[in-house]
Parts: C-alpha cells; structure tokens; sequence
C-alpha cells in the first residue's frame, strides 16, 4: 500500500456533516472571501502563502515555503495575441473566492505548450544565459500543470468538494459492489480449486498458492463485516466511531498470513533436509493441477484490471487490487516452481515454496506497517494541509492570521486541528460564532472526521500541545 495515505479506507466522503453552516442568534454573519485580503501579484506561486506579515502575526505550519521557480519570463517572450475564452471563464468562475489573485496565475495549454518549447530550446542550445536548466522539458510542463490542478483545489468551495465526492461515490457504487462481491466469490471458488491442484500433485509451491488462497475469502469477510460494523455505530459507546476497526481487521489478518507462511517454510526446509539420493530426481508432473492453478491466475488477473479502476476511491477496493495483485506474483512463480521440481530437478518445488512464503511476508509485513501509520496518526498529505490551511486563512476577515494547522490520520479518517489568531478585544460571541463555523466547515470537507479550531490573540506563546507530556 502506498505510504501516501491519501489512499485510506474510505477515499469515499463517509459521513457528510449534516450541520448548517450558520447559527441561530450568530452575530458574525460570513463574509465573502473577495475582501477578506489583499490580492497577490499576478503570477502568483500555486502553493498558497499569505502575503508577508508583521512579526507579530502568524503564519501556517501546514505548508513549507519554497523558493520561486524564475521559469515565468519564458512566457512573457512569446505572449499570445488572442483572447484564451477558457482561462477567462476560470477566472470568473473564481472572481468571488480568489482574494489572493491566484486564478492569474492559471496557465492555459498553450501556453504550457510554449514553457515547453522554450525550454527545450534553452536545454539543447548553447548554454550562454544565467539561466541553466537541470529539468527535462516535461518536467517542467509537470510542475507548472501540478500547479493548476493546486489552484483548483484551492479555490473550489467546501461545497463543491463535497458535491464532487458524492456524485463519485454515486457513479462508482455499483463497481465497487461488483469489485468486492464478485473478488469475494470468485475467491471462494478459486480456493477449492487450488486446494485440489496442490492435494493432486502434492507440490509445495502449489501448497503455498492454495495457503494464500484458502485465506483470500477469510480477507474479504473481514473486509465485509468490518465495513457494515463502521456503518453501524452506537454514539453513546464509541463516541468517535468505529472506522479504525478496517484498520486492526487488517493487521490480524497480515499477521495471520504471516504465520502461515512461516509453517509453510517450516515443511519446505523438512523436505530438502530429509530427501535422499535414492529418491526421484524429479517429482511428478500433473497436468489438471496446472492447469487449476493456471486458471486461478487469468482470474485473478481479470480483477486485478477491475478493480484498478477505482482503487483509489475506496480503500476496500485498494485492499482487495493489492490482494489480486500479489496474487498474481505467487501464483505465477507457484507454477514455473512446480513445473520446475518436476521437469528439471527435485529441489526447485520446495525452494520455490521458500521464496514464495518469503514473499508473502514481506508483502503482508509492509501492508501491517502501513495500517500502524495510519492507527498511530501519520500527518495527511501535503495536499489536504494545503487546502485546509487556505479554507482558515480565508474563512473571515476577523481572523487576523494562523498560528498552527495540524491534519492528521485516526485510522482510515483525518482530525484537523487548527489554531487561528483573533483580535484579543473581540467578544466572546464573535470569536466563537467565527470558529464554530470553521469547524463545520472543515468537518464538510470529505474524509475529515473531526476538526478542533482554538482561538488565540497572539503568536509568541509556546505551541499547545507538546509532543511529550510529564506525568
């Protein structure tokens, strides 16, 4: 599993927060963001950084600052001479929720198009100007459409972030039902017919792909039943859900997986220890359990091309592709191994069957360390820090700066916790009212389970919550 765990156990919104982004009697009413500060320069960089401060105000921990790439001029020396209809719809589009400019900063195909010649031109020609570039062109081109992709996500409303995870949630629900009942069958039946390709040809290479086969459809219950029991939840015995049990299903299942492979390996170096010169050079060859094995593969494989699709999306489906993915490596190499023991020379089937296990350690201990991260709190990506630093930051004008933002993982789900900087002679209803309304904000974005907005009036006190406490 990727260790960027922006891939989760539900990459689907879950729960969307059903408040209201207003309160009754709230004397703050929201502003809009148009004036909530001053433009940047057009041009701006696309990884969003308030506008140089005072001392005495804050600025996020959320984002690193990064030195400007000086890539801009390469346009300014072929500007276009035609109106681009699709840059100034964009802009528009934004004009309301772009206080700081960065919409300007948007660069169209063309004129990605031209960075990309320009650059080309300035590598494969003679190097006679200050400017040396180490990139390839498409390098280049990359950064800078990573960088709209980031404008984008950055100007686009809570509201519209929502409606796009529903509507894919919508479109892809019936996949994801096929992915996970139709893996889930078809492992049931892959099992028995491994199962009977390894009792045949009593192959231990092939014992080890009916191993990890008999325990494919154990995976995908657990998958099941943990997903419907993350559904129902009783508010007054698990105050804070229960999405973190995919996450400890997982790892028993990894460690279970382990075991078997141990053993397995246990019974492979019995037979090459105990082999004797009078036995068969080679084993026996039997075509049925091959070709079992071989039709367990092209199976797999077929929902390994499935399920690809939409792995992203739903960290079941994520679950279940690496499964047929591994899969496809341990049944693949079972075969060459066991065809191997009986064509060629004895010691290849329980070799073979050493390496297998080995594999499906190694697999299963780096899928075990990836579900820890996220049940410790690993920080969520770059990203989503980005965004949620930038919904702080223009939330209200009466919010003079941030002081800290921290996004973190409890199990498949993120906690925001966030600290922004008010003026100390406000009152209490207004600097409540503002941060209340942050939260429901920040608790609308999908896969925020909980966000925690503090208040302070200044920024030279110690970070809150130290990372070691004294008892």
């Amino acid at each position: 599993m990727d260790p960027n765990l922006a891939h989760t156990i539900t990459m689907h919104p879950s729960p969307f927060n059903p408040n209201t982004n207003s309160r009754n009697g709230s004397s703050t009413p929201r502003s809009s963001h148009s004036h909530s500060h001053s433009p940047m320069p057009p041009h701006a960089s696309a990884l969003v950084a308030p506008p140089s401060r005072p001392r005495n105000m804050a600025a996020s921990t959320a984002v690193e600052a990064v030195e400007a790439i000086e890539l801009d001029h390469t346009i300014a020396r072929h500007p276009s001479t035609h109106p681009d209809v699709e840059s100034q719809n964009d802009r528009s589009r934004y004009r309301d929720s772009d206080p700081y400019n960065l919409s300007s900063a948007f660069k169209t195909p063309q004129q990605l198009d031209e960075i990309k010649a320009n650059t080309s031109r300035k590598r494969d020609g003679p190097r006679t100007g200050t400017l040396k570039l180490k990139s390839r062109p498409n390098e280049v081109t990359d950064f800078y459409r990573n960088q709209n992709e980031t404008i984008e996500r950055l100007l686009k409303s809570v509201e519209e972030h929502r409606t796009e995870a529903r509507q894919e949630a919508g479109e892809d629900h019936i996949r994801h039902q096929i992915a996970v009942w139709g893996s889930f069958l078809a492992n049931i039946i892959l099992s028995a017919l491994q199962l009977f390709a390894a009792i045949t040809s009593v192959s231990l290479s092939l014992f080890t792909t009916a191993a990890d086969s008999v325990f494919d459809p154990f995976s995908n219950l657990t998958l099941i039943l943990t997903h419907r029991a993350v559904k129902r939840v009783d508010a007054n015995r698990f105050p804070s859900g229960k999405a973190r049990l995919e996450n400890v299903g997982n790892i028993a299942f990894c460690f279970l997986m382990g075991s078997v492979s141990l053993i397995l390996i246990a019974f492979s170096i019995q037979e090459l220890t105990t082999h004797k010169a009078t036995d068969p050079t080679t084993n026996g060859f039997h075509l049925p359990s091959v070709i079992a094995v071989a039709i367990a593969f092209g199976t797999k494989f077929t929902l390994f091309l499935y399920c690809w699709g939409i792995k992203d999306k739903y960290s079941q489906v994520d679950i279940l592709w690496q499964d047929h993915r591994n899969d496809l490596l341990i049944n693949g190499f079972g075969i060459l191994t066991s065809v191997g023991g009986s064509k060629l020379a004895w010691w290849i089937d329980p070799l073979g069957s050493i390496v297998l296990s080995v594999i499906i350690i190694c697999i299963w201990t780096h899928t075990a360390f990836q579900e820890f991260k996220l049940l410790v709190g690993v920080a969520a990506s770059v990203e989503t820090q980005q965004l949620i630093t930038y919904i702080c930051v223009t939330h209200s004008p009466a919010i003079q700066g941030i002081d800290t933002v921290r996004v973190y993982h409890s199990g498949p789900r993120l906690i925001a916790e966030v600290d922004v900087v008010m003026d100390p002679d406000a009152t209490l209803r207004d600097t409540h009212d503002v941060a209340e309304e942050l939260q429901f904000k920040l608790e609308d974005l999908p896969d925020v389970e909980r966000a925690y907005v503090h208040v302070d009036y200044e920024t030279t006190h110690k970070p809150e919550h130290p990372f070691k406490k004294d008892l």
